[in-house]
């Protein structure tokens, strides 16, 4: 079995270093990266997205890493970022049944797509260690399980196994959450 060739990364990704990287960003890059938020999944898997994976108010994802099949359902902010790409579609000629798509109308690549995120994290003027779009899996996980809706919700989104590993995951990049001793 091949291992993961990066390297671990314990980052948190605040909400005014993702603003500040979304607006140099791209509309290709925008998407990729609601597409990734929303989903809470890992880069490759939020570009294998494609048309046929949206049916029943649902989108079906299958994990690279891990296998494992989710589907979520196409609500919310979810459904307005693919209404979204959806329009932009319907201007271009030639289209990709990809969801995140280049502005001709291409598959978005996991190379192209850093490349883009390298030059909006450039224009924002964000230090490399701060973002990448790696990142935003970790960051969507840490929002839910820091939301209303907990650590179950956020272990099941994030398609862990085990409650220990999302704890592990999300404590590593935010630090455990607690109250003041008095």
């Amino acid at each position: 079995m091949r291992k993961n060739s990066e390297s671990r990364r314990d980052v948190y990704v605040e909400d005014d270093v993702f603003q500040r990287v979304y607006a140099c960003a791209d509309q290709p890059t925008r998407d990729a990266m609601d597409m990734a938020y929303v989903t809470r999944q890992r880069p490759h898997d939020t570009l294998s997205c494609d048309e046929r994976d949206v049916r029943d108010c649902f989108i079906a994802i299958g994990q690279g890493k891990t296998g494992q099949r989710l589907r979520i359902e196409v609500v919310g902010e979810l459904q307005a970022v693919i209404d979204h790409i959806r329009a932009r579609k319907v201007e271009l000629k030639e289209v990709s049944i990809a969801l995140v798509i280049k502005e001709n109308g291409e598959h978005m690549t996991l190379g192209a797509l850093q490349k883009r995120v390298c030059v909006a994290r450039a224009r924002a003027g964000v230090p490399v260690g701060d973002f990448q779009f790696r990142d935003l899996r970790a960051k969507a996980g840490t929002d839910k399980a820091d939301s209303s809706d907990g650590i179950r919700q956020a272990q099941r989104r994030l398609g862990h196994k085990s409650l220990t590993m999302t704890e592990h995951y999300l404590r590593k990049r935010r630090g455990e959450k607690m109250g003041p001793t008095r």
